[in-house]
């Protein structure tokens, strides 16, 4: 039974993989129809060949070709049993549906299961370069005329730039665990702590990559007051960040713990609390924020939920850099369906993940494509980094009022070690491409060549420059 799917596939992403998984799953034999240059016009940003030679790299796909006719009268020459669409369409006139429905056809809408992983069926690029584990996205760096030494000197203009990092200061321990064996009494693995280390997390790594990659860097936080928090303002004079941070009595420092044996994460365990800041408390966050902007070219929000950002100091943060002129850069984690990442509007650059993107936009089925699109209008940001995290990042930014370019970053690092702080280290690298002048595309270049060096090490670690220039340096021989 054939399944027929068409399109432009300027780029294949995630979105498509599993669209044609989904199909695949119908019927014994999956076609796909790539539409011609002629057809596509202005929308067809890489030529026919090319887009229909990475539908065929993919291992789900029987047949693929180009087709140049009316999209009718091809179906009406193949007479498919079903024919499949995103769910975006769903909604919208489809002219095909009648015919499909007068031969005993199907037309079927869907954009796939969500947690299906499309790198473990996309063959690696052949030009991909690779030197080691980090690897460095060639096509796409080709696509956007993006040089190796155009990253190196935007990484170099970062020593120029301010930096305000806003956010949930957060202690992260790495436990280290020997596993002893099973409980006798219940089925409960039994492990012995044998070591401890500490990291700075949350906004206060942050701000510490951003000063690490040469920018000035000052943070707006709070800590409680216990040794959680000595530890934080410890780790920011070391860093050589200017401390804003203010101290509150009766609310304690977050602090997270990983329980790990043999390079796995066993169990976390968190200490937080997760009400709304007093009104007070936004009172003296904003003060300070209106204080340091002026003199700022970036601002950095960085939310997990627990009740440092509410609405209305968001609101005012934001207001009050777009007055200055400040760039605005958002993450917030979601770690329920609480979480809002659409609520940080008219930034210039939001960082979510699909996860993240869904409960913003209360969407469960829609295509990363569209989806990356109604977050970027429920929030009015300027562009969207939709991170998939082994799938990489989906770069959504508009040419115009009405029209809108994607494209996908594949993940990096093909050995991971530790992806907490990924995000982290994406938001500063990527938000300080975009102030020193760079574009969409070489921010989220640069961000994942970071996160991917991040992932490469245990602990949320602070980046350097130096760092990340010696590794781009590594593929320019």
């Amino acid at each position: 039974m054939s399944v027929l799917i068409s399109g432009r596939f300027n780029i294949l992403h995630p979105g498509h993989i599993r669209l044609f998984k989904f199909a695949q799953d119908l019927g014994s034999d999956l076609v796909v129809a790539v539409e011609s240059d002629r057809l596509a016009g202005n929308a067809a940003h890489v030529s026919e060949q090319l887009r229909l030679e990475s539908v065929r790299s993919c291992s789900l796909v029987d047949n693929a070709f180009i087709f140049d006719e009316p999209l009718t009268t091809l179906i009406n020459r193949l007479r498919p049993a079903i024919v499949v669409k995103g769910r975006e369409h769903e909604s919208k006139f489809n002219p095909e549906a009648s015919l499909i429905s007068s031969y005993g056809g199907q037309l079927l809408f869907s954009s796939g299961e969500m947690q299906f992983s499309s790198m473990e069926l996309i063959r690696k690029e052949e030009e991909l370069k690779t030197k080691g584990p980090i690897q460095l996205p060639i096509s796409f760096m080709e696509r956007h005329n993006i040089s190796i030494g155009r990253l190196t000197n935007l990484i170099e203009t970062f020593s120029n730039l301010r930096v305000l990092t806003v956010g949930d200061l957060i202690t992260d321990d790495y436990i280290t665990c020997e596993p002893l064996g099973m409980s006798q009494e219940d089925p409960t693995l039994v492990v012995t702590p044998t070591g401890t280390q500490r990291f700075l997390g949350g906004a206060g790594i942050v701000s510490s990559h951003v000063r690490g990659l040469g920018a000035e860097s000052a943070l707006i936080s709070m800590i409680g007051q216990d040794m959680a928090g000595k530890f934080c303002l410890s780790e920011l004079e070391k860093a050589n960040v200017k401390n804003l941070v203010f101290e509150e009595s009766t609310r304690p420092t977050t602090l997270k713990e990983r329980y790990r044996t043999h390079g796995k994460t066993l169990l976390r365990v968190s200490h937080l609390q997760q009400a709304e800041v007093s009104l007070q408390i936004q009172r003296k966050l904003i003060d300070r924020a209106t204080e340091t902007l002026p003199s700022m070219d970036l601002l950095l929000l960085s939310d997990f939920n627990y009740g440092m950002l509410p609405q209305e100091v968001v609101d005012e943060l934001i207001t009050i850099a777009k007055i200055n002129q400040v760039v605005v850069a958002a993450d917030s984690q979601s770690s329920s369906q609480l979480g809002d990442v659409g609520r940080f509007k008219g930034v210039n650059l939001l960082l979510p993940t699909e996860r993240e993107a869904r409960i913003s936009t209360q969407n469960r089925g829609a295509g990363l494509v569209v989806l990356a699109e109604q977050l970027r209008r429920k929030s009015s940001a300027q562009n969207i980094l939709l991170k998939l995290g082994a799938d990489g990042v989906l770069v959504h930014s508009p040419d115009s009022a009405e029209s809108f370019s994607t494209d996908q970053v594949e993940a990096l690092n093909s050995s991971p070690i530790d992806v907490a702080g990924a995000g982290d280290a994406m938001l500063v690298a990527s938000s300080l491409t975009l102030t020193a002048g760079g574009t969409i595309w070489e921010a989220a270049c640069l961000g994942s060549v970071v996160s991917a060096i991040q992932v490469g090490r245990l602990g949320n670690r602070s980046l350097s420059g130096n760092e990340i220039k010696a590794v781009l340096k590594d593929f320019s021989r």
